[in-house]
């Protein structure tokens, strides 16, 4: 059952990396990427249903994935959101989490509990397609 995850990444490097780590370790099926918060956010609203995983970095092309964590808190309870981002200070986390964030991870640091959190936190409310 892949994982239909959303990615909000400007970082072409990070995305041509990611994707296919989590295609292979969490069967997670990439249906898209946004580049910049306006993106982002037009994709979520024309698109409210269609992930169960939006993982969102912070510094953005055009605005910021705090604006894009305020933008998605309307969602279903099989939706996670998690941010990954090189900049994850105590302060941004609380911001993230205060914002709707589910999980908040620091790419240079924290891959490998971003890879279990994304294998193990799936809630009974992820409807996954086969």
């Amino acid at each position: 059952m892949a994982l239909i995850t959303f990615l909000v990444e400007d970082n072409k490097t990070i995305r041509d990396n990611l994707v296919p780590a989590l295609e292979d370790l969490v069967n997670g099926q990439v249906v898209g990427f946004a580049e910049t918060e306006t993106d982002a956010l037009a994709w979520l609203a024309l698109h409210p249903h269609d992930w169960q995983l939006l993982i969102v970095d912070l510094f953005l092309k055009e605005g910021s994935g705090l604006g894009v964590l305020s933008g998605c808190k309307p969602r279903g309870p099989g939706q996670r959101v998690v941010v990954l981002s090189n900049y994850v200070t105590a302060d941004i986390r609380a911001r993230c989490e205060a914002l709707g964030a589910d999980a908040v991870f620091d790419k240079s640091r924290d891959l490998d509990a971003f890879i279990e959190y994304c294998n193990t936190d799936r809630p009974s409310g992820f409807s996954t397609l086969a």
